[in-house]
């Protein structure tokens, strides 16, 4: 008997989910997961969830100030669990699932970070997460007062602002000044992952069906580009669904034609010949 797709109620949990007041972080990467992995179940979402809490009551009780704390976390997640990644984590799919981050102890810093972010929360931790340019670490303390930044990916290497610096100059090859940005939300850290997951999929041609749900996701958050509408257009035509891709493309076109009238023009080239494409 042919599975039952069960893909519309997922999504509308995960825009029930991101429009919650306080929106559950790792909920939000569970179902971002269950898009990529159609074994992850409801039990699996709970375990992923029972494994965070686990790893939280090991924290030792109160640590004290935000050095203790991210010393206490990096003392059992990068050391005792050895939580951390590597180049090879860029190549993988899994490295942005956080169940299989769980599994593995591997990922990209952003998975990592949910990881350190989600159990130092549960164990009552001043714990921000801080959105480099090219790079995501987690801070403890006050973002705008005395705080330490550590690096999950490098298994919980203390940074100083002027280290971050660094790492962002790194990512974007100019200098940077020693400024910290301000602490990322849990849609900004789910749109920046699926952001990862889009861009992963890009560079292989034949994962369209894993950007597209990647955009799809992206789009139920409540705050979004409005660009990832043309996106989705794109994939739809790509894919072979030209009327669907054509109309998405013309409503994008309504969108943008106040502000930019030459490239709405221009996407309305397209859907032409994108329905052009069914004769």
């Amino acid at each position: 008997m042919p599975r039952r797709d069960d893909t519309p109620a997922r999504r509308r949990r995960f825009a029930e989910a991101a429009r919650e007041e306080r929106p559950d972080l790792a909920l939000l990467c569970l179902l971002v997961a269950q898009e990529a992995d159609p074994e992850l179940d409801e039990d699996g979402i709970d375990a992923a969830q029972i494994e965070l809490d686990r790893l939280a009551g090991l924290v030792p009780y109160s640590p004290g100030g935000p050095g203790a704390w991210a010393a206490a976390l990096a003392g059992l997640l990068g050391d005792r669990f050895d939580f951390r990644g590597s180049a090879a984590d860029y190549r993988r799919l899994e490295s942005s699932l956080l169940h299989e981050v769980l599994r593995r102890r591997r990922g990209l810093p952003i998975l990592l970070s949910v990881v350190w972010l989600e159990v130092a929360r549960r164990a009552g931790a001043p714990v921000y997460g801080v959105a480099l340019p090219g790079h995501f670490v987690v801070g403890f303390g006050d973002p705008y007062g005395h705080h330490v930044l550590a690096d999950p990916f490098d298994g919980g290497r203390v940074l100083s602002d002027e280290d971050a610096a660094l790492l962002v100059a790194g990512a974007l090859g100019v200098p940077s000044a020693a400024t910290v940005p301000a602490p990322a939300t849990p849609l900004e850290i789910v749109l920046r992952i699926l952001n990862n997951i889009r861009a992963w999929a890009a560079a292989r041609p034949e994962l369209t069906d894993v950007q597209l749900w990647a955009v799809e996701l992206s789009l139920l958050l409540p705050s979004h580009p409005a660009r990832l509408r043309y996106e989705r257009a794109k994939l739809l035509v790509e894919r072979g669904d030209f009327v669907a891709g054509a109309k998405e493309m013309e409503e994008y076109a309504e969108v943008v034609a106040a502000m930019e009238p030459n490239a709405a023009e221009a996407v309305r080239r397209r859907a032409r010949a994108a329905r052009a494409r069914l004769n």
